[in-house]
């Protein structure tokens, strides 16, 4: 049995290969758009998901210091950011530490820049946050997650949610 322990440690890059710095990153909350429903035989209210519509995405970089670069990062146009991680797993039928490879790719514009503050000694606390267009999530090599606001796409485990309102609506 895989036990799931821990993020060893991850890695930030613009685009694929340019690595930004350290950093933690604050995952999205994915909240679906809701209709409320309610009529003739129903016994009261029932908030209905959109499928595949989400409320606004955030993903929001936390940076050790204050760089050229999570400066440059705050040109109002799309960024993409590849954030590369290792979690440790622990096989207890073999009695071995695994490695498991997870993948974010995320696209977003920037909606907030927080400078930060100067204090010797310390971390500036600078931070960037961005409302996120796409967001592509791989666990272990296995596409797990792909949301394309601008596209129409919105996957869970392989499965397109949108697919039929794509056809529906001549996008496919």
């Amino acid at each position: 049995m895989n036990v799931p322990e821990m993020l060893r440690n991850f890695r930030v890059y613009e685009g694929s290969d340019d690595f930004i710095g350290t950093s933690d990153v604050e995952l999205p909350s994915l909240e679906s758009l809701n209709e409320t429903i309610k009529g003739a035989g129903m016994a009261g209210e029932i908030a209905a998901p959109v499928i595949g519509h989400l409320g606004s995405i955030e993903t929001k970089f936390n940076w050790r210091t204050i760089t050229n670069k999570n400066i440059s990062l705050a040109a109002p146009k799309a960024h993409t950011f590849d954030v590369r991680g290792d979690q440790q797993f622990y096989d207890s039928t073999a009695g071995e530490y695994k490695t498991c490879a997870v993948k974010l790719l995320v696209v977003g514009s920037p909606k907030n820049v927080e400078l930060g503050k100067l204090e010797p000694a310390t971390t500036t606390g600078t931070s960037n946050v961005y409302e996120t267009t796409y967001l592509k999530l791989e666990i272990d090599g296995k596409e797990k997650l792909e949301i394309d606001k601008y596209n129409y796409i919105f996957k869970v485990d392989g499965t397109d949610y949108l697919s039929a309102s794509r056809e529906a609506l001549g996008l496919a």
